[in-house]
């Protein structure tokens, strides 16, 4: 315990994760010349997402030039869409080029967070001790906290159980009879890769998916030589590829445009199922967008073969012998593996989080998220979220929007040390106006008038999850710190380089 003699040790700026999110935010202060902040990792070693979902075919669906750091181009892709180890080496390999591992506090997991109003400091408890720190950023990706899906017997069902972000890879599936629950983004990538392997495959879907092409395929040599020779040509082709996935969110507002889309999927499925059968229980029954559009050039014909079933009636239950639909037909199986996204709209990490009035985010939130920018929520002093509500993308790179935030929260944090500021506090009317924008134009979108159920969605069906129209018109809204929409408070004393105020270190 943390005594007079021994206080818990102090930081400007504390961050918590270290995924594209947190190494951005660390690598922003640097560069910004902010040196007193500490990462809290709860793994032993860097990675978020990347490091956490190892499970076989995992890779990113959006093109690894774009899906990457502006600051930190990678000349030696070995794929267009780069497989969840070369992301994983990257991550690793930033953190090393820009100085931020001495930084990391690894296992160091946060288990709470409290805003002191008196002191203007947030008391943050970890795994391996206490600290406190002036600002406090959350790293927590969308995609931390897997979810589980309520279905009766799952829980004594006698063989393994394991969510696809927490593979067992010390299981052999070959010849065993497996049962997969999901079919969106992380099965359509394992499916393929089990189905070679395992004795009988069973395929149980909710709803089927809308699936384009992928078209991955090698970085050939000459090209990585281009890119270290001449990296204005690497940066040429990312503006290319973002400019292109940008138009896609036109569709997502235009009926005609979207059709675009539509045809290029449907022409795929047909191309790859021949059976009219199973044709017809991979179609979608609602509008293309509404959910996740996901990319695959082998999840269809893995389910064509021999011995993989595709199952539409919904499950009633597990017994131990196997899986039951609703019709009663009994199913077994030997292992199951759960393919069911994550916690998106209810992230356990906003009960991390204990505000000015000492309720969590959670409680403030009560399953509808909102954030001003998606960043700064009223009545948390100096906390920022990175990848917050309304800040996800159903068309471009999630890294793009994660440096337009590390831009925002630095120009704040030079904002509050010139003018010797100690806090900051988002107006509630400031925070009120933006998200009633924001929900006013999603309210036209697929997303929300697609005709489905998905993880954008709050509990009142309102879209928490995506940023309504182009990327670049939420990075030009984040360009400048707007200190109109803030209430400040006042440093007694001024405040040294480091932010903290001078001689109380």
């Amino acid at each position: 315990m943390t005594t007079s003699e021994s206080p818990a040790p102090h930081f400007e700026v504390a961050v918590i994760g270290t995924g594209f999110s947190g190494l951005g935010v660390a690598a922003g202060l640097k560069r910004a010349g902010i040196t007193d902040f500490v990462v809290f990792e709860r793994a032993s070693d860097v990675g978020g997402t990347w490091r956490d979902n190892t499970y076989p075919g995992a890779a990113c669906d959006t093109e690894s030039n774009l899906y990457s750091f502006s600051f930190a181009p990678n000349p030696g892709w070995n794929h267009t869409y780069a497989p969840q180890p070369e992301i994983l080496a990257y991550l690793r390999d930033t953190a090393r080029r820009f100085g931020l591992l001495p930084h990391v506090r690894f296992q160091h997991a946060v288990r709470s967070a409290a805003w002191d109003d008196a002191e203007a400091r947030w008391h943050i408890e970890t795994s391996a001790g206490p600290f406190t720190a002036r600002f406090l950023v959350s790293g927590h990706g969308p995609l931390a906290e897997p979810k589980w899906p309520d279905i009766p017997g799952l829980d004594t069902f006698p063989g393994p159980v394991f969510h696809s972000s927490r593979w067992r890879h010390d299981l052999d599936l070959t010849g065993k009879r497996v049962a997969v629950i999901g079919t969106g983004a992380s099965a359509v990538q394992f499916v393929p890769e089990i189905a070679k392997q395992v004795g009988r495959l069973t395929v149980y879907q909710r709803s089927a998916p809308w699936i384009v092409p992928r078209l991955n395929r090698r970085v050939d040599a000459r090209t990585q030589r281009l890119y270290r020779a001449l990296p204005a040509a690497q940066l040429a082709d990312r503006g290319r590829i973002a400019a292109r996935r940008e138009l896609l969110v036109l569709g997502f507002f235009d009926p005609g445009k979207e059709r675009l889309v539509a045809d290029v999927a449907r022409a795929h499925l047909e191309a790859q199922v021949q059976d009219p059968e199973l044709r017809a229980k991979l179609k979608p029954n609602y509008r293309v967008g509404c959910k996740r559009i996901l990319v695959s050039d082998d999840y269809y014909p893995a389910l064509t073969r021999e011995g993989v079933e595709l199952v539409t009636d919904p499950i009633r239950e597990v017994r131990p012998e196997g899986v039951v639909t609703g019709d009663g037909t009994l199913r077994e199986a030997d292992a199951i593996v759960l393919g069911t996204g994550f916690h998106v709209a209810e992230s356990p990490a906003a009960r991390v989080f204990r505000g000015r009035d000492g309720r969590t985010l959670a409680e403030v939130w009560n399953g509808s998220p909102r954030a001003y920018r998606g960043t700064t929520v009223h009545g948390f002093p100096n906390l920022f979220l990175m990848v917050g509500p309304n800040t996800g993308l159903g068309h471009t790179s999630i890294v793009y929007m994660i440096e337009a935030q590390v831009a925002y929260l630095v120009s704040a944090l030079c904002h509050l040390r010139r003018e010797h500021l100690l806090a900051l506090d988002v107006r509630e009317d400031a925070q009120r106006a933006y998200n009633d924008r924001v929900q006013a134009e999603l309210a036209k979108s697929v997303w929300v008038k697609g005709g489905c159920t998905s993880f954008y969605l709050d509990q009142h069906g309102q879209n928490v999850g995506l940023w309504p129209g182009f990327a670049f018109r939420y990075k030009a809204g984040l360009r400048r710190f707007d200190p109109g929409s803030y209430h400040f408070r006042l440093s007694p004393v001024p405040l040294g380089r480091s932010g903290v105020r001078a001689g109380a270190r």
